[in-house]
C-alpha cells in the first residue's frame, strides 16, 4: 500500500509540474506575442492598453465629399454648435462672414462681420457665444452671435491677445477649439514654430472672475506630430482627445488627453476615400455623434463618419 501511495503522489507531481510548465509557456507565448505586436504595430499596442476610448481616426470613412458652400469664399474655419445642433463656419476673404450650416452642408443663416482682420478659426462655446481668431494680430475676439442672420460687430467686444513672435508675420494662430467642462480654449499656432497652448478660465474671466492659465504644450507637437503645419484643432469632449488637422500634410492627426499619438487620417491619395485630394483643408470640428466635419478653402464641405 505504501508503495502505491508513492506512486500515486509521484503521478500527481509529475501531473502538476507538466501544468506548471504549461502554464509557463503559454505565458512565454503571449508575453512573446503581445511584445511583438507593440515592436512591429505601436497602434495595436496602444489600442491593447489604452485605458480611455479612442477617436480612431483610421476607422472613419468618407459620407460626403468635397460638397460646394454656395456663395462661402476662403473657408478657413468650422466649429459645432451643439447648442443649435448646426455647424459655423468662418471665412476671411469677400467679405468675412460666419455661415451656419447644418450638418450636410447646407446654408441655414450668415452672419456678417465688422472690424475683424484676417479670421482664420472658430469656436463655440455655448449659449450663442463664439470665440474668433484673428491670426495676425493673435487675438481672440469674443462674440455673441444674432439670433438670426445678421451682422457680428468686434468693437467694444471682450478679447484676448497673446502676440508670440509677432515679427514672423501671417503665421499666426490658425486654429481654435473649446472644452466645455474644463472652460479651456485650444489654441494651434500654425508653423515658424508650430505650437500649442491652452488657456483655462475664458468663460470664467468673461464672466467677472479674472483666473486666466495659459499652458503651453508644443512639446506635444515636437514629440508626436509629423505634420508640416497646424490648420485646426478640435477638442472630443467624450474621449478628452484631441483631433488636429495639417493643410499642408492633408492629415488628420489624434492626440490623448497627455498629448500621446493615438491615430491619423490622410485626406489626400487612395487611401482617402475621397475622389480628390482635398485642395486646402483649414478647419475641423466634431458634433456629438463623433462625426467630423472639415472645410477645404476655396468653399467645400466633407463629412466622415466612423464605420459601424
Amino acid at each position: 500500500m505504501a508503495g502505491a501511495a508513492r506512486a500515486a503522489r509521484n503521478t500527481r507531481r509529475s501531473l502538476y509540474g507538466l501544468a506548471l510548465i504549461t502554464a509557463l509557456a503559454i505565458i512565454g507565448i503571449a508575453n512573446h506575442r503581445l511584445h511583438w505586436g507593440r515592436t512591429i504595430s505601436p497602434h495595436a499596442a496602444t489600442a491593447l492598453h489604452a485605458a480611455t476610448p479612442a477617436l480612431s481616426l483610421q476607422d472613419y470613412e468618407v459620407v460626403i465629399d468635397a460638397k460646394p458652400i454656395p456663395g462661402a469664399a476662403e473657408l478657413s474655419g468650422i466649429t459645432y454648435d451643439f447648442d443649435r445642433d448646426r455647424l459655423l463656419a468662418v471665412s476671411n476673404d469677400g467679405p468675412a462672414e460666419v455661415v451656419a450650416l447644418s450638418r450636410t452642408g447646407e446654408v441655414l443663416e450668415r452672419y456678417r462681420l465688422e472690424g475683424f482682420d484676417d479670421t482664420e478659426a472658430i469656436a463655440y462655446m455655448g449659449n450663442g457665444r463664439v470665440a474668433i481668431a484673428n491670426e495676425t494680430l493673435q487675438r481672440l475676439n469674443f462674440v455673441d452671435l444674432p439670433p438670426q442672420s445678421g451682422t457680428i460687430d468686434a468693437k467694444g467686444a471682450p478679447f484676448l491677445t497673446l502676440g508670440l513672435d509677432m515679427h514672423r508675420g501671417n503665421k499666426g494662430f490658425e486654429g481654435l477649439a473649446y472644452d466645455v467642462a474644463g472652460d479651456r480654449v485650444f489654441i494651434a499656432k500654425e508653423r515658424d514654430p508650430r505650437q500649442l497652448f491652452e488657456v483655462r478660465g475664458v468663460a470664467a474671466s468673461l464672466g467677472g472672475r479674472l483666473q486666466l492659465a495659459l499652458q503651453d504644450h508644443t512639446d506635444w507637437i515636437d514629440r508626436d506630430v509629423s505634420t508640416g503645419d497646424l490648420a485646426d484643432v478640435s477638442f472630443d469632449p467624450k474621449t478628452g482627445h484631441l483631433v488636429l488637422l495639417s493643410e499642408e500634410s492633408k492629415e488628420l492627426v489624434e492626440l490623448d488627453a497627455e498629448g500621446h499619438f493615438v491615430s491619423s487620417r490622410p485626406l489626400a491619395g487612395r487611401s482617402s476615400g475621397l475622389a480628390n485630394d482635398a485642395p486646402s483643408p483649414e478647419g475641423v470640428t466634431m458634433d456629438a455623434d463623433g462625426n467630423l466635419y472639415v472645410v477645404s478653402e476655396p468653399n467645400l464641405f466633407y463629412v466622415l463618419r466612423r464605420k459601424p
